[in-house]
């Protein structure tokens, strides 16, 4: 039992990750729009691809969500609120409560929440990976709250944020208990240029809206050769959804000559990036301990 455990918060063990190639998953029919759902252990990502009519999406979370609008826009709805317009290449930051969405037809959208009351958990494509909970992975704990435009959606049009001078791949903002990466770029990423890492207490999603990528994810070895795995290099078009466990190395590879958006999502907000300053709008927002 005692080397069980051990194993289990080793740096060396790593979890299977998840991954899904949405157009080879069944999806659920919603009118003529389709959908799929995966998660992290602590977030929860809606795929929509609209059809020929248009559609209203009902949602529900406990804290703000995220509604990304890559390729055309769509109207936001509240009770007893102005309907809220966005255009493409925006991200919506909605707040609690319920809301709903109108698709506009052939449109394609990402929804990402810590929490969703409107959903069954067990309808996510990769539920059973999260039947045992990760012990190492930080939980949201408190989340932050915003001190400006409360109530308000805020749409952020992702063209007009400026990366950090000291990391141009950087277009980051954040909510209550998510921040998201919006990385896009034409052509291929050079190869001379890969970033490989991992994070010892937090799990990452990358969501691949535009372009086809190969993830390349490495586990290290360490003393015990049980844990040890192979290298894996996986190919991944869009749309599409890796969710990178704790200690697993990786780093992603746009390939092709054509645009690339791939989201990166972490929950809770990075503290260390709000630390150093690269998370746009996290100036909006405090952290009550």
């Amino acid at each position: 039992m005692q080397q069980a455990l051990e194993q289990e918060i080793s740096p060396f063990s790593v979890r299977k990750r998840s991954f899904q190639i949405f157009d080879d998953a069944s999806s659920t029919q919603i009118g003529s729009a389709r959908r799929w759902l995966m998660r992290g252990q602590n977030f929860i990502v809606e795929w929509l691809e609209a059809g020929s009519n248009t559609e209203t999406i009902q949602i529900e979370s406990e804290y703000e969500t995220m509604v990304l609008m890559p390729d055309r826009g769509g109207v936001i709805h509240r009770a007893d609120k102005p309907a809220v317009h966005a255009v493409a290449g925006t991200v919506c930051i909605v707040p609690a409560g319920p809301y709903s969405i109108a698709l506009e037809p052939g449109a394609s959208y990402g929804v990402i929440a810590s929490s969703r009351a409107d959903i069954n958990m067990d309808d996510i494509l990769n539920a059973p990976a999260y039947a045992d909970p990760d012990p190492r992975i930080d939980p949201i704990r408190t989340p932050y709250r915003r001190q400006v435009n409360q109530g308000d959606v805020q749409v952020l049009q992702m063209d007009d944020i400026a990366s950090p001078a000291d990391k141009p791949r950087l277009k980051i903002i954040q909510t209550e208990t998510l921040s998201i990466n919006w990385v896009a770029y034409e052509g291929p990423r050079k190869r001379s240029q890969l970033s490989p890492h991992k994070h010892a207490s937090y799990e990452q999603g990358s969501l691949a809206i535009r372009g086809n990528y190969q993830h390349h994810l490495r586990v290290q070895w360490g003393n015990d050769a049980n844990l040890w795995q192979e290298d894996e290099h996986c190919g991944a078009p869009s749309p599409s959804l890796l969710v990178i466990p704790v200690h697993l190395i990786h780093t992603t590879e746009g390939v092709g000559d054509e645009a690339h958006l791939l989201i990166d999502i972490f929950s809770p907000p990075r503290a260390d990036f709000i630390a150093k300053g690269w998370i746009y709008n996290s100036g909006e927002y405090t952290l009550e301990k």
